[in-house]
């Protein structure tokens, strides 16, 4: 049986925020946000724990990406505490959602590509089910074309927080920003402009993100 890892008190302070952040926004804190939450002097030095926490194995670094951070449960040493007397009850079967169709409920049986079954604990909050990404508009949130988001059903969500949204016939995926007066959906890539929410604008919030599977990888 493989020993729990062992942080530093630093690195366990850092692997906190990044699970805090995660849960409140759906998305991984960005170096900056690292850096000044613990004081650093630089976002280098936020790089640098997050490069000994990967090494360690708990979470995952995505490449060029100012959001690429993964958590790897399978290796966090709480998840090693965790009992396992009763797996079925760690399991959930989740609809994979490919394409949408206009005016079409996201759940609608035509949509469900396949089923998935994964651990619940994987997941901030609970999903309930996974959409397939289409495009790399939130490529800069670590977000790729072809990764499946996991998704919890709400009508509600915060500012900031990764959304699946409905805007007119379209789905989409995007960071909601509340401003005075109005709503705009921002994308994780400068080649994409955010989509501004008009008055009249037919819009929905549809879930929010609680967790990302790269398909043909484990998660």
């Amino acid at each position: 049986m493989n020993e729990p890892v062992k942080l530093t008190a630093r690195q366990q302070d850092i692997l906190t925020l990044i699970e805090t952040t995660m849960a409140d926004t759906g998305a991984p804190p960005t170096r900056a946000e690292i850096a000044t939450a613990f004081g650093f002097k630089s976002a280098n030095a936020a790089e640098e724990h997050l490069r000994a926490l990967a090494r360690k194995g708990v979470i995952e670094l995505v490449g060029n990406t100012s959001r690429g951070i993964r958590l790897r449960t399978g290796s966090h040493p709480l998840a090693r505490q965790m009992p396992l007397a009763l797996p079925e009850l760690q399991q959930l079967t989740l609809p994979l959602i490919g394409r949408v169709a206009a005016g079409a409920p996201i759940l609608a049986q035509a949509h469900v590509e396949s089923r998935f079954t994964v651990e619940q604990r994987l997941f901030s909050r609970r999903p309930d089910y996974l959409l397939r990404v289409r495009g790399l508009s939130m490529r800069d949130a670590g977000i790729l074309d072809g990764d499946l988001l996991a998704v919890h059903s709400t009508r509600e969500a915060l500012h900031h927080q990764i959304v699946v949204a409905r805007l007119g016939d379209e789905v989409t995926v995007k960071r909601l920003v509340r401003l005075r007066g109005h709503i705009e959906l921002h994308p994780a890539n400068p080649d994409f402009q955010p989509l501004v929410v008009g008055p009249n604008d037919a819009f929905e919030i549809e879930g929010v993100m609680v967790g990302l599977i790269r398909d043909g990888s484990s998660a």
